[in-house]
């Protein structure tokens, strides 16, 4: 084990925050540390990372109840997270992350574990759900658009129903393939 030195946990409190703020500037709005530390120790760190909102003194089955409290509000949550007394809270909500090196149950409840300690990976994860959105909602419009076309030209009598199921056909395929495309 290596000692850590107030240069490394600078650099670390440096790196935290810009993540936090790259994550804000790609639509995360409310941050929140769930911490069961003190409130002085808690409070000296959301200071020195940017964040406003913090619990601490919380214990394991506290933290789920504050994120099911922020679930109930209508709030999609996304939860961080590394020990064994963060598994309950990851286990309640919409998304959650576990460290590479944090508890094997909180890996094992997680949806999501990063591949390296370094917390870019969330940014890296935050972008791509973004773009798997973006073309979800791409993707429907096609479809639905496409679909409404067929649609109105059968009930005007341009195609018939056959060639109608095969263009409807060739475009399901279209769009999967087109779907299947790396970044």
């Amino acid at each position: 084990m290596r000692a850590c030195t107030h240069f490394d946990v600078k650099k670390r409190e440096t790196h935290a925050r810009d993540v936090l703020d790259k994550l804000r500037g790609l639509g995360i709005k409310r941050i929140v540390m769930l911490t069961g530390d003190g409130e002085a120790a808690t409070r000296n760190a959301c200071e020195a990372l940017g964040i406003t909102e913090f619990h601490s003194r919380v214990l394991p089955e506290n933290k789920a109840e504050i994120l099911r409290s922020l679930r109930d509000d209508g709030h999609i949550v996304i939860m961080v997270g590394d020990g064994v007394n963060d598994s309950p809270a990851l286990s309640c909500a919409d998304v959650s992350v576990a460290m590479k090196e944090g508890a094997d149950i909180a890996k094992e409840v997680a949806d999501i574990t990063l591949l390296s300690e370094n917390l870019d990976g969330l940014v890296e994860l935050r972008i791509l759900s973004n773009r798997l959105l973006e073309r979800i909602h791409k993707n429907y419009r096609g479809v639905i658009g496409f679909n409404t076309m067929l649609l109105l030209l059968g009930i005007g009598g341009v195609i018939t129903p056959a060639t109608s199921a095969v263009l409807h056909n060739l475009s399901t395929l279209g769009i999967s393939v087109a779907s299947i495309r790396p970044y």
